[in-house]
């Protein structure tokens, strides 16, 4: 057990859909990222992912409406539901994902990112 301190773990991320993990619980990855620009639409097939605004703005789109979520928001996108992830200016996220989630889900891109570094 320890404390973790979220401004702290971001300020180590250096790159931009750079997702590290901060911690562990009940079979999930909390995951922080710095973001700016526009993701890959996907989806993934067996896992909700949960997004939480530290900072900035994230817009989610998905292929019937979207999101435009604020420092202190939040949604989870079930699983299965094809989303894009986009933010204008750089933003700060945090994700519950179920470990070994892919952050591109059912795309293998350049920007697919395996074995996480745990910060």
């Amino acid at each position: 057990m320890e404390v973790i301190n979220l401004a702290q773990k971001v300020e180590l991320i250096n790159e931009y859909w750079d997702p590290k993990i901060i911690a562990e619980l009940n079979g999930q990855h909390v995951k922080i990222a710095k973001i700016k620009g526009q993701f890959l639409w996907h989806s993934h097939e067996n896992e909700d992912e949960l997004f939480y605004v530290l900072s900035g703005e994230l817009v989610m789109h998905f292929r019937d409406k979207v999101l435009k979520l604020s420092k202190g928001d939040m949604c989870v996108v079930p699983k299965g539901i094809e989303h894009k992830p986009v933010a204008i200016e750089e933003t700060y996220i945090l994700m519950f994902e179920p470990i070994g989630t892919l952050n591109t889900g059912d795309k293998e891109t350049e920007k697919t990112q395996r074995d996480l570094e745990h910060i």
